[in-house]
Parts: C-alpha cells; sequence; structure tokens
C-alpha cells in the first residue's frame, strides 16, 4: 500500500501540471493580442471593446474619458446657475439647451468608458468622493453674464481644439462618442462668441463686461490643455497608443494662433504682454502661464472647488429617490413581461 504522501503527491501531480498548462495558455493568448493590438496601433485601426488590449491602455482609458465625464457634469454648475437671470427669454432657452448638451455629452462618456469593464457607478463614487479630477476650469465662479460668453468662446473653444484630434481616439467607443460631442460643441462656441460680440459692440459699460470676462478667463481656458509638456507624463504613451494626436504645447500654440484674430474681431484684447506674432515660427509666442495656480487647482484649492462638489453631492442624494424609483419600476415591467415576448 503506497505511503499515504505518495498517494496525495500523486493527485497533486496533475493539478500542477495543468496549472502551468494554463499558464502557458494565457501567456500565448496575452503575446498574440499583444500583437493584434500593436497591429491594429500601427495600422491606426480602431480597438473595440472585445479586443484584447494591455491592461495599462485599458486603464489609461478609463482615467481619462471618465475624468472628461466628470467635467461635463460638473461644468453644467456654472452656466445653470445663470439660466434664470439670462437677459432675455432667448437667452435663457439657448443656455438650457447648452446645459441639457452637457449633461448628454457626459452621459455618452461614461457609456464609453463603462465599455472598458469598469460599473459607471464606480465613476460616479469616484467623483463623489472626491477621488477623481475634472478640469481645473469649472471651479472658477462666473461672476456676470459676459462671464458665460466667455465660457462659450474660450473654454468651450479649448475644448473643441482639445476633443476634435480625438474623434480620431483609438478606442472606438471614445472616438465616436466624440463626434457628435464635437458637433454640439461648436453650437456652444458659436453661443459664447455672439454673447461676446453682442457686448463688445454695445455701451462703454457693455464692452469693458466683456472685456473684464475674457481677462478672467483667457489663463485658465489654456491650462486646460493640461500642464507643459515637459511635466505630463502620460502624454507621450497617449500618442503613442493613438489616443491623443497631439501634445499639450502643441494643441495650446493652436488655440492661441485661432483666438488671436477672433479676438480682434470682437474688439477685445487678450490679457498678455507677450503675446505677438513670431514670422519665423509663424505662430504667435505666448507668456508663461501661472501653473502654480494650476496645481493648486488641481488639488481642490481652486475659487469654488468645495463649493462644485458639494453642489454635485446634494444633487445626486437628493435625487437618490428618482433614481430607485426608475429601477423598480424597470425590475416590475421585466417581470410583467412575457416570456418570449
Amino acid at each position: 500500500m503506497p505511503h499515504p504522501s505518495t498517494a496525495q503527491d500523486s493527485h497533486a501531480a496533475p493539478l500542477r501540471l495543468a496549472d502551468a498548462s494554463d499558464a502557458d495558455a494565457a501567456a500565448e493568448e496575452a503575446e498574440a493580442g499583444q500583437a493584434r493590438f500593436d497591429e491594429l496601433i500601427a495600422e491606426d485601426s480602431r480597438i473595440e471593446p472585445r479586443d484584447w488590449m494591455p491592461a495599462d491602455y485599458r486603464k489609461s482609458l478609463a482615467r481619462q474619458i471618465s475624468q472628461h465625464a466628470h467635467s461635463e457634469i460638473i461644468g453644467m454648475q456654472p452656466e445653470g446657475n445663470w439660466i434664470t437671470r439670462a437677459p432675455s427669454l432667448k437667452r435663457k432657452a439657448i443656455l438650457m439647451a447648452k446645459v441639457q448638451d452637457e449633461a448628454g455629452h457626459g452621459l455618452y462618456l461614461y457609456s464609453a468608458a463603462e465599455t472598458l469593464g469598469t460599473a459607471r457607478e464606480t465613476f460616479y463614487d469616484q467623483l463623489y468622493t472626491g477621488r477623481a479630477k475634472y478640469s481645473s476650469i469649472f471651479n472658477y465662479p462666473a461672476r456676470t453674464w459676459a462671464d458665460i460668453g466667455a465660457i462659450g468662446w474660450l473654454v468651450d473653444g479649448a475644448a473643441i481644439t482639445n476633443q476634435v484630434p480625438l474623434c480620431r481616439a483609438s478606442y472606438g467607443p471614445y472616438g465616436r462618442a466624440m463626434v457628435r460631442v464635437c458637433k454640439e460643441e461648436s453650437f456652444h462656441q458659436r453661443q459664447g462668441w455672439e454673447i461676446l460680440h453682442t457686448l463688445s459692440h454695445g455701451t462703454d459699460e457693455q464692452h469693458q463686461m466683456a472685456q473684464d470676462a475674457v481677462d478672467r478667463f483667457y489663463g485658465p481656458a489654456l491650462q486646460m490643455f493640461g500642464p507643459p509638456d515637459t511635466d505630463s507624463p502620460n502624454s507621450q504613451q497617449s500618442m503613442a497608443w493613438n489616443i491623443k494626436r497631439f501634445t499639450n504645447d502643441e494643441l495650446r500654440q493652436r488655440f492661441v494662433d485661432m483666438i488671436v484674430p477672433q479676438a480682434e474681431a470682437l474688439g477685445l484684447t487678450l490679457p498678455d504682454p507677450d503675446l505677438a506674432w513670431n514670422e519665423e515660427r509663424g505662430h504667435y509666442d505666448f507668456g508663461e502661464l501661472d501653473w502654480d495656480e494650476f496645481f493648486a487647482v488641481l488639488k481642490g484649492q481652486g475659487p469654488l472647488s468645495s463649493q462644485r462638489l458639494e453642489h454635485y453631492r446634494r444633487a445626486r442624494d437628493e435625487g437618490a429617490w428618482v433614481r430607485e424609483a426608475a429601477a423598480a419600476y424597470a425590475r416590475r415591467q421585466a417581470a410583467a413581461e412575457p416570456v418570449g415576448a
């Protein structure tokens, strides 16, 4: 009769062989997946949710897309606050439509993000608890009606500059979501331009109101593209994966080149004494931004950082009963639906 330990080992050996076989199969699958992923990136093709992708690619995308979604949701606040105070019924209707668009953008992007395998509620919780970041620009107050114009022209203009290349992002759901987002953002920028144009060609007081708004939002709008390339560790990898197409500094330069002639058409001055055309480069030179302020705002030290997050939390808490009722109704409908219907 075999020794008990020998009998035990005889049963364990096949298990160890099976484990090794499974590990080999997983390694081969990962190697094949990586090769196919690299091929798709080299071809500038799209990665879809069911395709194999590196864990870092998945993680980076989930972070970027969810932060983009958070920015759309928090970005509703400064403009939503002005709906009842807009100067005419027409302005109220247009602003309400814009805020509704921003909510829709957030939902498109959360939908794209959850195809990466993370539940939408997890993203909501990350924002609710303050663990997730969103665009620093939305931690600044909209003090006057002209600020709504500046947000539309400068902030949405910067967003378009950043987001149009994302329509070609290598991750399919993200790129497709951005096509519609960018079309609607173009309307938003036009709305802001029209507000500022009306004010800048109005009374002296209105012109000054428009200028003050541009002075407030110019610097933070340029910071929306992110820190300088030398301080942006994720940009190069994101570009290698064809998620981003241009660096932060390249996008910032594009934006400045675009808005200088637009400011001249508005009759407004951009608050940068170093702003000047560089014939040799074929671009506008512009001054250094306050990056200490930018990083402070990202850390939650912006003028309205705590208020923005608290407002989100309160709205989510007060709306819990609506979500619960909708879920209960959906369960009830599903239970009442005939089998095979």
